[in-house]
């Protein structure tokens, strides 16, 4: 499988606790930045949970809307984008059985939808590593896992903050074993590599 590479860009940042912004603020922020990267030809996920934000961001150039609430199918479907979905609902009992749920509810055949887990979203530390260990539960829809640096590293490991990036590999190569079709990392050079090889042996 060839390796296709996409930004992400989010003017607001959704971490646990964040501060949040108007829609006008975040469309400032991206009104330039969006169409200056489209000059590169790389495609452009645009990260928000708001709607006219999605569609401003799509309007000047976004290929993708990455939707943590899983909710903008409506504007997905007037730009005929595909859309990230999140699973980021509280629940009770099984975890892989709620994602489950998640994607048979949000599953439409009129749309391009790319299931997200929700890696650290209403989830506890020990949810988060069950879902790592078993994505090949999900293997049958297509996937995108965002781990990179999060906090589950750090509880599993002790690894602060800034020395997460090797682990982070580790997860996405053994995310791709299990099916997991797009990873969201910040070190796209060190991962990039380390996914074109697991492709390689897994032959996808």
């Amino acid at each position: 499988m060839a390796l296709i590479l996409f930004i992400d860009i989010g003017a607001e940042s959704t971490r646990p606790n964040f501060t949040p912004i108007d829609a006008e603020t975040e469309i400032a922020r991206l009104e330039k930045i969006i169409p200056a990267i489209k000059n590169f030809g790389v495609p452009i996920s645009i990260d928000t949970y708001k709607p006219e934000v999605a569609e401003f961001a799509l309007s000047i150039g976004a290929d993708i809307i990455n939707d943590i609430r899983g909710e903008m199918f409506d504007v997905a479907k007037k730009f005929d984008a595909p859309i990230i979905a999140m699973h980021n609902r509280k629940f009770t009992g099984d975890v892989l059985s709620d994602i489950k749920n998640f994607i048979s509810r949000t599953a439409r055949n009129d749309l391009q939808i790319i299931f997200d887990v929700g890696i650290g979203f209403n989830k506890t530390q020990e949810d988060n590593l069950k879902i790592l260990k078993n994505l090949r539960e999900f293997k049958n829809v297509p996937m995108l896992l965002g781990v990179s640096r999060k906090s589950v590293i750090g509880y599993a490991t002790g690894f602060d903050v800034n020395n997460r990036d090797e682990a982070t590999g580790a997860i996405c190569v053994l995310a791709i074993a299990q099916g997991v079709n797009i990873v969201r990392v910040h070190n796209v050079a060190m991962v990039a590599k380390m996914c074109k090889m697991a492709d390689v042996l897994i032959g996808r």
